[in-house]
């Protein structure tokens, strides 16, 4: 008797245990969303399908290549830290990148880097690089962004909330309008 209760206790913990990893997940990402400071990167959406993960809508980003300093080696798929700032129109640039976690109260966030360059330059993985949506609104979704993209006088970009280095994407907007509310409204 006494071994099943131990086994029973074993059974509850190892139930909480994976119970705690996905909330605490979940509990990580609704933190940056509600408590970290926003920033608009500016992109380039294409909206692709794939099977196994539904619809949704590729982001590239106007701030992917960033020139670096030509006495440190900078290597594919390494991780590194990007310094945030606003420009004058208040859209998200990256002021500085350095192997080295900040140490400041700074915006920044962790990235990939992607592709290494001769000439000074390095191309990095934005970890919000996929906006999913209702499979419904996806193609008006992808419509109007070309539509949009006609004009090129209009804003599309990301909104992204950021926090101790981590970043959760939030929306993608066209001229300060949610995508989902356009393509709701088609």
């Amino acid at each position: 008797m006494k071994n099943k209760k131990i086994i029973f206790l074993i059974f509850i913990l190892i139930v909480m245990a994976q119970l705690y990893v996905p909330f605490q997940m979940i509990y990580n990402q609704e933190d940056i969303i509600k408590s970290g400071k926003e920033f608009r990167f500016q992109t380039i959406p294409i909206d692709p399908y794939d099977p196994f993960r539904g619809k949704y809508i590729t982001l590239f980003f106007k701030e992917r290549e960033i020139t670096v300093q030509k006495n440190i080696k900078w290597h594919s798929g390494e991780t590194v830290f990007a310094t945030l700032t606003t420009d004058k129109n208040g859209f998200a640039k990256i002021s500085s990148i350095s192997k080295i976690k900040p140490k400041n109260n700074e915006s920044y966030i962790k990235l990939k880097i992607s592709l290494g360059y001769i000439n000074s330059k390095i191309l990095i993985d934005f970890p919000f690089n996929r906006f999913y949506m209702n499979e419904d609104i996806a193609q008006k979704a992808e419509k109007i962004y070309q539509e949009f993209s006609i004009k090129k006088k209009n804003e599309t970009y990301a909104l992204v909330a950021v926090k101790n280095g981590e970043a959760v994407l939030k929306d993608v907007r066209i001229n300060d309008v949610s995508i989902k509310d356009l393509a709701s409204k088609k």
